[in-house]
């Protein structure tokens, strides 16, 4: 049974309700992203859910990721999209992941393994056209591609690059990195070889960009229904998926002047009320928002008194605010018609939303909850 007074909330129909209109909007299939937890969702259960959707391409950022999926039973391709090293490609073949190659040596790498293992490796060529992250420069790429082609132990299923300044709709960089991309593609048409397929829309050119669609996007922040950037457009009807609820577990009167929490950067100027939240920057919780923060008590918007610790922090409910042990307190979600969203966090934090997210830990147990008729997850 669990005890503990806080959890996360995921809405699986609203996950659904995401994915149909993401797909509605681009009309090609959709890569759906799960790294990191899916994004402090939970990898496991949220795969499982969008498989039941038909998801038919899942993108992770690590091989233990992927491998944690396969064990889960997901049998839909797994993209690894994160850089690998050499020992990792026959993990990578050896549990069906569909592999990024970026370079020649990753290339000679992964067909040393594959030919030892016997099997061929899937795998998609990342071009680099202007992040300098990871993949082969769009200017250079001709012999990485020539010997991909070439290669008796590759299977090339996909090419593709990632936009840097997507988030953004009026940044020109999505332009010239779309024109990089071609360009990289157009090997394929010299060679006069069957083109893999091309995907380049991260959620920021979901929203944007109809023309970096291509073959498949890949939504990662968008599919749980939060704006990748406070400039993005909402022209995409998606809804929060996760909520955030922890519970009051102390509540006192602090006298006109007496300091709260480390620090003693906040004390009231008169006599307030005061309660305790069983929750800090242990679960995820950003520090940043000491003195700054709110949550939801009752349907009205408390504010964040004195330094958020590790498992705690305490709201001011002022000199008469109510609120019991026991009272749902929400710091993402909705409560009594009011809301705060991921987004509003992240501005409160001077971060971003996919930071918020993706901080919540295990500590924090997830709750799934699903209304319309299917399978549970």
């Amino acid at each position: 049974m669990q005890q503990r007074p806080t959890r996360i909330v995921v809405d699986l129909d609203a996950l659904a309700g995401n994915l149909c209109a993401i797909r509605a909007h681009v009309g090609v299939p959709v890569m759906a992203i799960v790294k990191a937890n899916a994004y402090g969702h939970g990898l496991v259960p949220v795969a499982r859910h969008l498989q039941q959707q038909g998801v038919g391409q899942f993108g992770v950022a690590f091989v233990e990721e992927g491998i944690t999926l396969r064990r889960a039973g997901i049998d839909a391709p797994i993209l690894v999209l994160g850089g690998i090293l050499g020992r990792q490609a026959a993990q990578l073949i050896q549990h069906d992941l569909e592999i990024t190659v970026s370079s020649l040596d990753k290339l000679r790498q992964v067909e040393a393994a594959a030919e030892a293992l016997g099997r061929k490796a899937v795998i998609h060529l990342k071009i680099d056209t202007g992040m300098e992250r990871i993949g082969v420069h769009s200017y250079s790429c001709g012999p990485l591609i020539e010997a991909a082609v070439a290669s008796r132990w590759c299977q090339i299923k996909g090419i593709y690059s990632h936009l840097a300044c997507a988030d953004d709709p009026a940044s020109p960089m999505t332009a010239l990195q779309l024109e990089r991309f071609h360009d990289a593609c157009a090997h394929f048409e010299r060679l006069s070889v069957p083109m893999p397929i091309r995907h380049l829309a991260n959620s920021g050119g979901v929203l944007h960009f109809p023309a970096t669609w291509l073959d498949m996007v890949r939504p990662g922040i968008l599919l749980y229904g939060v704006l990748p950037d406070p400039a993005a457009q909402r022209n995409v009807p998606v809804v929060p998926v996760l909520s955030l609820i922890s519970q009051v577990v102390y509540f006192k009167v602090v006298r006109a002047g007496n300091p709260v929490s480390y620090g003693a950067t906040w004390a009231p100027p008169q006599d307030t009320r005061v309660i305790t939240i069983p929750l800090g920057y242990g679960d995820g919780w950003p520090r940043a928002l000491s003195n700054r923060g709110e949550v939801l008590v009752r349907g009205q918007r408390r504010p964040i008194v004195g330094r958020i610790c590790m498992d705690q922090f305490m709201v001011d409910l002022g000199p008469d605010g109510t609120a019991y042990n026991g009272d749902d307190v929400v710091l993402i979600g909705c409560q009594g018609g009011q809301c705060i969203r991921v987004e509003d966090v992240a501005v409160q934090a001077d971060t971003i939303g996919y930071e918020i997210l993706t901080r919540l830990n295990e500590r924090i147990p997830r709750e799934y909850i699903q209304r319309s008729a299917g399978p549970a997850v």
